[in-house]
């Protein structure tokens, strides 16, 4: 019989570049379960200690920390070396006072960058859908899976402030014109700039915007771009 959620394990040749791993040691690679980021767009925990973090040097050791508790992704202890982690979730290791934050940088979707302290209970998550249920009320569902239900007015492409793990909404950011964006996938991986202007989609052509990075202009689906403040982002994400 087959296993209900698919195969642990992927060949290394076929595993994402962003997580980091030696191609030419065994064959395969554990892989990412379903869970709250897409497989190619997340590591599994297992791989970010090992591999992409280097905090231990076997699976055994990343076995022995994520069993015993040592991990927490966004606030949560994680026990699944199949957890998937992935854009602007946070990474509390026990044991050490290294937090990291999960962003785009220099062209690669997913790096880990080391963050302080006070952020580790702050995390920007971008709106994918708005629905009206009963009573009024709105139910937000987020990048990263992980939906509220909210009075606050907010659209699909803004992007809201949490605070974690309480999952309260701290501030919102309009998807809007001047509004500081970072590029989340492609080439251009991990530039920010401010939005000139923002082109409406059509039946052939998604929603794009006009972006100014370095003093040169790109025009760039939506899709791949998330807010992340007016003037500043609101976080650390460099």
């Amino acid at each position: 019989m087959g296993s209900i959620a698919g195969s642990k394990k992927l060949k290394r040749q076929m595993a994402p570049m962003f997580w980091g791993i030696n191609r030419k040691e065994k064959r395969f690679v554990i892989t990412v379960r379903p869970g709250s980021h897409a497989k190619n767009n997340s590591i599994p925990s297992a791989v970010l200690l090992r591999d992409t973090l280097k905090k231990v040097k076997t699976l055994r050791e990343a076995k022995s920390s994520i069993y015993g508790g040592k991990v927490k992704v966004d606030g949560v202890t994680q026990k699944s070396l199949h957890h998937s982690i992935g854009l602007m979730d946070t990474i509390e290791l026990e044991g050490t006072t290294d937090m990291y934050r999960l962003v785009p940088k220099d062209g690669r979707i997913l790096v880990p960058i080391k963050i302080n302290a006070t952020e580790k209970s702050k995390k920007l998550v971008k709106v994918k859908s708005k629905t009206s249920i009963k009573g009024g009320k709105t139910q937000i569902g987020f990048h990263d899976g992980r939906t509220i239900i909210t009075d606050t007015n907010v659209n699909v492409n803004d992007t809201c402030l949490l605070q974690i793990p309480e999952q309260k909404i701290l501030e919102t950011i309009k998807f809007e014109k001047n509004s500081q964006v970072i590029i989340t996938n492609g080439t251009n991986a991990g530039h920010i700039g401010p939005i000139n202007e923002i082109k409406q989609g059509t039946f052939t052509l998604p929603k794009r915007i006009s972006l100014l990075i370095d003093d040169k202009a790109i025009e760039i689906p939506a899709n791949i771009t998330m807010v992340v403040g007016k003037e500043k982002p609101l976080i650390q994400i460099e």
